[in-house]
């Protein structure tokens, strides 16, 4: 949730924002709800005050006069609760006006509506080029005998899969690959639960309700299954103060990611692409506001540091305005060469980091003390491999004329083996 006094006094950049994003939301409706509550919280205030005094003068007076003080204190008791319901029915209000305000966005983030306004800012390496036609990874898949999409279709529905044979243990390599690396960079490894409260979702941002949600909800239950572990760790510290000693606390949690994806098709959703349940490895970071900056950059660097590991051709985009989703301040993709995706490969994304700075905190509740105040910390999060994704770009890159599949040497020792041999 946006800082309401900082809306109230900087309405204009507000709005702008809000058009650059192309979100639908009421800036200038949010402040007239927001100044009605706080002139009810003033009259509250001042009545409370009269009825203190009204208190006061009991003492001593004569009968008479206390009757007369008697009937203006409930006069005032009656008023106070009038006012304390109407206070009420503007606080709810005012927080689902509120909630619909994007973040402020970074100003250098590039002004656009779709990912073709994305701005490429960095390249580690350049497409893969093959002496043969290359195959996409759902033939592959099938080659190899190591992905079923027809069994995941036919037992749970259309974007589910089964992974056989060598698939398995390559995804259970990349994970452990990734943990290994956030590890030594301090962060605390993490199995997080698949299932979240709606309050959680909702203070991180996601909506779980309605035609346009991608969350999976658990009807009767008030909650959802998560789309990603950052749901669940930036849940964690719900309502909590930290100690300003304590930041950064850096989590990587490992979960099972569940989402809709109404109205994913085409060519460049296929296969692996857009599912409904994958595994990711996710980091999150709780700072100090003056380190967010810093701390989005060393997130960038620990996803690429994981994919030139990999050897697999990538860049980074800065991502527009209109991409960039509620909670974010600013946000930064990978994107892998896959040589499946179109006619003669396409950049297709394997992960993201964005520094949603205290909007996320301040509809969880989580702060830090620093030298006897409380203020609001600030929150990141960032993939450090979405599994099915880092499977897709392994199959279409290190692919052979005999469709067979070499394993990135980082990943060998995971594996405990170097390739992946046709069945078919």
């Amino acid at each position: 949730m946006i800082d309401l006094k900082f809306l109230k006094d900087n309405l204009a950049a507000m709005e702008k924002n809000i058009r650059d994003r192309a979100m639908r939301a009421d800036a200038a409706g949010v402040v007239r709800l927001y100044d009605r509550r706080n002139a009810l919280i003033q009259e509250a205030d001042a009545l409370r005050g009269r009825r203190n005094e009204n208190a006061a003068r009991m003492k001593g007076v004569s009968p008479e006069g206390r009757a007369a003080l008697v009937e203006e204190g409930k006069n005032l008791k009656a008023r106070i609760a009038s006012l304390e319901g109407q206070l009420e029915e503007a606080e709810k209000e005012l927080a689902a006006a509120a909630s619909r305000i994007p973040n402020m966005a970074h100003p250098q983030a590039p002004v656009g509506r779709e990912d073709k306004d994305n701005l490429e800012i960095k390249r580690f390496g350049e497409p893969t080029v093959f002496s043969f036609k290359p195959l996409d990874h759902v033939q592959l898949g099938e080659r190899l005998d190591i992905i079923d999409f027809d069994a995941g279709t036919k037992v749970s529905g259309t974007k589910f899969y089964y992974l056989k044979n060598e698939a398995v243990f390559l995804e259970l390599a990349l994970t452990r690959y990734a943990l290994d690396i956030l590890v030594q960079r301090g962060f605390t490894p993490m199995i997080t639960p698949d299932i979240a409260k709606e309050e959680i979702l909702e203070g991180i941002g996601f909506n779980p309700r309605g035609e346009e949600s991608n969350i999976y909800a658990l009807e009767g239950t008030g909650s959802c299954l998560v789309g990603t572990a950052e749901i669940t760790l930036g849940g964690y510290h719900a309502d909590s103060i930290l100690d300003k000693e304590r930041l950064p606390l850096r989590l990587a949690g490992l979960s099972h990611c569940f989402r809709r994806e109404a109205g994913a098709a085409g060519q460049f959703s296929k296969g692996l692409y857009r599912v409904h349940q994958f595994s990711k490895v996710e980091m999150f970071v709780y700072c100090a506001p003056e380190d967010s900056g810093a701390w989005h950059e060393k997130l960038l660097g620990i996803e690429e540091e994981i994919f030139r590991g990999l050897e697999l051709p990538y860049r980074v985009v800065d991502t527009c305005t209109g991409d960039l989703g509620a909670p974010a301040y600013r946000k930064f993709d990978i994107e892998a060469w896959m040589p499946g995706r179109g006619e003669g490969g396409e950049w297709g994304e394997v992960t993201s980091t964005s520094n949603c700075t205290d909007y996320q905190s301040r509809r969880l509740g989580v702060r830090y003390r620093d030298e006897g105040k409380t203020r609001y910390v600030h929150m990141l999060n960032g993939t450090a491999i979405a599994l099915s994704r880092g499977i897709i770009a392994i199959l279409e890159n290190f692919q052979q004329a005999d469709a067979s599949v070499k394993i990135p040497p980082r990943l060998v020792p995971y594996t405990g083996f170097d390739a992946i041999k046709p069945r078919r």
